[in-house]
C-alpha cells in the first residue's frame, strides 16, 4: 500500500488540502523532504514537470515520486514537524498550464491515430512548449495541420472527460491507444467518443478547458517526427508573440502583415542580386589595387599594412596579386582591436606560406595557418603587426 493517497487521481482541480506529517527528511541542498498521507501535489513523471505550491506557507519548489514511499515535497523554509496537520496549495496557474498541456497531448495525439494511424512514443512538457514524438511516416505541413484541426474540433466541441479505475481484465477488452507502462489496476483517461488512455497525471473536466492547440514546428528526429506544440494559455502567448514580431516586420515594409512575407521574399532576392554585383566590383577593385602595389614590390613582394580591413577583403587582394607570375603577398591588416594577416604566392614563387603564418602568429600572441601557397590567421598584439610582417620578409629573402 502506498505511504501517500493522491488526491489528484481522482480531481486534478483540488488544490487546497489537509494532510498528516508521515516523514521528514534532510536533502544534500539543505532543504526538506516531506512524505504526506495525502497530496494533490503532482510529483514530475510521464513527461510532465511537477507541481509547486505551499504547505504551511512554505514554498514546495519540486515534489518527487518515491514510489512506494510515497511523494517527496522538497520544502523551502521551515520544514513542519512530523504527525503535523499541514494545509498544502497547489499553485493553481501551474497546474492549470500542465492541465492544458497535457490534455492537449492526449487528443492530439488522438488526431494522428485517427487519421494516420501515428502513435505517440513520447511526450515532454518543456519550459515554454511541448513535444511529441510521432510515428509519423511522411510527414508534412499540411498532414500535420490535418490533425491539428482535427484535434481542435474535438477541443471545441467541449467534450467530456473522464477517469475509470479497471482492473487489468477489464483493460484488455478495451481499445486502448496505448499499451499500459505498469501491472495492476489502472486508471484510464475517457475522451468521450474520442480517446481512452490509461495515465497517472491531470486532465481537464472538459475538452473546452484545453483552450486551443497550435504546433510551432515539426522535424524529423530519431526515425520519429518530432512535433512542436502549444496549447491553451501558451497557445494565446504564442500568438501575441508571432503577432508582435509580424506586426513589426510589415511595419518595416509599411504593409499588412499578410503582404510582409513576399515583400521579405522580394528583398532577400535583391539583396542576393546585390551582393553578387558587389564581389564583382570587389574582384575589379582588387585587380586595380593589385596592379598599383605591384609597381612598388621589391622583387614580386608585396607587403602592405591596411587600417580596418576584414579577413575576407585581405584573400581577395591577396588572390588578385598572386594572379601574377613569380609573387608573394605579405597583407596585413588593424581590424578593429585585432591584427590580421594574409600570405600568398603564386604558383611559381617560392617560400611556405603557412610556416610564415605561424611564425608571425607567434609575434601577434594568436594563432594561424595554411598551404604553402595561401594561409592566414591574426592575434591580439596589434603593435606587433608591422614587425610581424618585417620578419617574414626577412624569411623569405634569408
Amino acid at each position: 500500500m502506498r505511504v501517500t493517497e493522491r488526491l489528484y487521481y481522482s480531481d486534478s482541480h483540488l488544490i487546497e488540502f489537509e494532510a498528516r506529517v508521515v516523514d521528514v527528511t534532510d536533502r544534500v541542498s539543505g532543504w526538506a523532504a516531506v512524505v504526506l498521507n495525502r497530496t494533490a501535489f503532482y510529483p514530475t513523471g510521464g513527461g510532465q514537470p511537477s507541481d509547486t505550491g505551499t504547505l504551511n506557507g512554505s514554498r514546495v519548489v519540486e515534489c518527487i515520486d518515491d514510489g512506494e514511499q510515497g511523494v517527496l515535497h522538497v520544502v523551502q523554509g521551515a520544514a513542519p514537524a512530523r504527525d503535523a496537520i499541514v494545509k498544502g496549495r497547489v499553485d493553481w496557474p501551474r497546474r492549470l498550464d500542465h492541465i492544458q498541456q497535457h490534455t492537449g497531448q492526449h487528443i492530439l495525439s488522438q488526431a494522428f491515430v485517427t487519421l494516420f494511424n501515428a502513435p505517440t512514443r513520447s511526450f515532454r512538457v518543456l519550459e515554454a512548449s511541448c513535444e511529441i514524438d510521432v510515428e509519423l511516416s511522411n510527414p508534412a505541413t499540411d498532414i500535420i495541420e490535418r490533425a491539428v484541426e482535427l484535434a481542435n474540433n474535438v477541443i471545441w466541441e467541449d467534450r467530456s472527460i473522464t477517469i475509470r479505475n479497471v482492473t487489468p481484465d477489464e483493460a484488455a477488452g478495451m481499445a486502448l491507444r496505448k499499451e499500459p507502462a505498469r501491472e495492476g489496476e489502472l486508471r484510464v483517461i475517457e475522451i468521450e467518443g474520442f480517446d481512452l488512455t490509461p495515465c497517472g497525471g491531470t486532465h481537464a473536466y472538459r475538452t473546452g478547458e484545453v483552450g486551443m492547440i497550435a504546433v510551432r514546428s515539426w522535424e524529423r528526429a530519431k526515425g520519429l517526427t518530432r512535433i512542436e506544440f502549444v496549447a491553451g494559455m501558451r497557445a494565446l502567448a504564442d500568438y501575441r508573440k508571432a503577432n508582435k514580431s509580424a506586426r513589426e516586420i510589415a511595419a518595416l515594409f509599411s504593409t499588412g502583415r499578410e503582404d510582409a512575407p513576399h515583400l521579405a521574399t522580394q528583398l532577400i532576392e535583391e539583396n542576393k542580386e546585390l551582393h553578387r554585383r558587389i564581389r564583382v566590383l570587389e574582384e575589379l577593385a582588387a585587380r586595380v589595387e593589385a596592379e598599383k602595389l605591384l609597381v612598388d614590390a621589391r622583387e614580386g613582394v608585396v607587403t602592405q599594412i591596411f587600417e580596418g580591413r576584414d579577413a575576407e577583403s585581405l584573400k581577395k587582394l591577396a588572390h588578385a596579386l598572386i594572379d601574377n607570375p613569380q609573387t608573394i603577398a605579405l597583407l596585413g591588416s588593424r581590424d578593429k582591436d585585432t591584427a590580421r594577416l594574409v600570405f600568398a604566392r603564386s604558383a611559381d614563387a617560392h617560400g611556405d606560406m603557412g610556416a610564415l603564418m605561424r611564425t608571425a602568429c607567434i609575434l601577434l600572441d594568436g594563432r594561424g595557418g595554411g598551404k604553402p601557397d595561401m594561409a592566414q590567421g591574426g592575434g591580439k598584439n596589434i603593435s606587433k603587426l608591422d614587425e610581424a610582417i618585417a620578419a617574414a620578409t626577412r624569411a623569405l629573402r634569408e
